[in-house]
């Protein structure tokens, strides 16, 4: 351990620790962090892979089963039970009980995500005072692993008080994606520090684009024409964004290269994850619950690791004790995230993905216009234009989804008489 932090400050005197450029070290502590976690378990999963160590009997091998093969049982059943989210949509609903359902599921949605924008861009940027002394909190990791744990407990919770399919996904299988999730996270909070979070948001909507060419790369995946053309509308309408937004950028040239940079990492780690959790359903068929928990779980160990490796739980607790508002910033902050994915599971199963994609981009919308309310950042008149572009197209896109799907089912009602 004292080598870890002997090999940390002599790193601080190459990289200046408060410099434009100090996230490189960060991102590269947070790296090597991640693997003294990752290496360990990967010669593990070997050497049980090759010697069938977790077909042993006995309970000292069941957590290695778990690992392997995702469940502790030796024998798993070929029959799955129906989830309970599928059950309850054989109930006869009024149309009075689906309009409450819905703008439960909207308000939550909106609630939650509004307030983790507004205190991720306060707790990021803005100054917390003790008497005489100002200064900002600056560890990303620490934020990440607050909001896991707790995204990880709601889902613990809502597993073992609800009837879920058998589990068969190897829980070392969410270790990949788990990696990219917390490193798209961390991008995203230290990009706050040099670019505007209504630029962030733009760029988040923009993750189409890295997507499709992840899909690409990864699954071979093909695209219709209405996906290049929305894609190319989005492309447009960021640039038309950042160019009408000058004004409001943080500092020089290299912060702005460094928000630059933040945000390309944020976008391609977030479009792995996506690909990643796509090929895990459809070759494990988790529930989106269980997903979700054994991803939170897998990240708690990895940012866990990596800040008793780096001091960040003391500095974040000593900052915490400095500050306590801070305390109450950080808990909302991470209440407001876990119960977010709560309810993106909640409608997503009950009025698909479509109303989620809607509620969702009305919400980056509300996003960017309250942080410029609240943080009087500035939008010119081809920065609004940008705004509109993109949201345009992300409609556009749905719209012509949505027809995709229904000329198919018409074809296949055809078929079929």
């Amino acid at each position: 351990m004292e080598k870890v932090f002997i090999d940390n400050n002599a790193a601080k005197l190459i990289i200046d620790e408060n410099g434009e450029t100090s996230w490189i070290l960060r991102f590269i502590f947070t790296i090597l962090g991640y693997t003294t976690v990752f290496l360990p378990c990967y010669v593990l999963i070997h050497l049980s892979q090759r010697h069938n160590l977790h077909t042993l009997g006995g309970c000292q091998w069941r957590l290695l089963r778990l690992i392997l093969t995702g469940t502790t049982s030796e024998i798993v059943a070929e029959t799955d039970i129906t989830p309970t989210g599928r059950l309850s949509n054989t109930n006869v609903q009024t149309l009075y009980q689906k309009a409450l359902s819905l703008f439960y599921c909207c308000a939550g949605l909106q609630v939650s995500y509004l307030l983790w924008g507004i205190l991720q861009e306060k707790i990021m940027t803005r100054e917390y005072t003790d008497g005489d002394k100002i200064e900002r909190f600056t560890d990303s990791q620490f934020l990440v692993f607050v909001n896991r744990i707790l995204a990880f407990l709601f889902s613990g919770i809502y597993l073992l008080l609800t009837h879920q399919n058998v589990h068969r996904t190897p829980l070392y299988k969410y270790s990949f994606c788990s990696v990219s999730n917390t490193l798209s996270s961390w991008c995203q909070y230290e990009a706050l520090k040099f670019v505007s979070f209504p630029t962030q948001v733009l760029a988040k909507s923009a993750k189409v684009i890295p997507v499709m060419l992840m899909g690409k790369l990864v699954s071979r995946a093909q695209y219709k024409n209405y996906e290049y053309t929305t894609a190319v509308l989005i492309s447009v309408g960021m640039t038309a964004f950042l160019l009408g937004s000058g004004g409001d950028k943080k500092g020089n040239n290299v912060t702005t290269v460094s928000g630059a940079v933040l945000l390309c990492g944020y976008l391609i780690f977030d479009s792995f994850t996506a690909n990643w959790q796509s090929a895990l359903f459809k070759e494990h068929k988790p529930s989106s619950i269980q997903m979700m928990c054994g991803v939170n779980l897998m990240s708690c160990l990895f940012t866990s690791a990596s800040l008793i490796q780096q001091g960040g739980f003391f500095y974040s607790l000593s900052f915490a004790a400095r500050h306590p508002i801070f305390i109450m910033d950080c808990l909302l902050t991470a209440i407001s995230s876990a119960s977010g994915q709560l309810f993106i599971f909640a409608t997503i199963s009950k009025f698909g993905p479509v109303v989620f994609t809607i509620i969702m981009t009305v919400r980056q919308g509300l996003s960017i216009l309250l942080s410029c309310l609240l943080y009087q950042h500035h939008l010119s008149h081809m920065g609004i234009l940008g705004v509109f572009i993109v949201f345009l197209a992300i409609f556009l896109r749905m719209y012509y989804a949505q027809q995709h799907r229904k000329r198919k089912w018409e074809r296949e009602d055809t078929i079929c008489y």
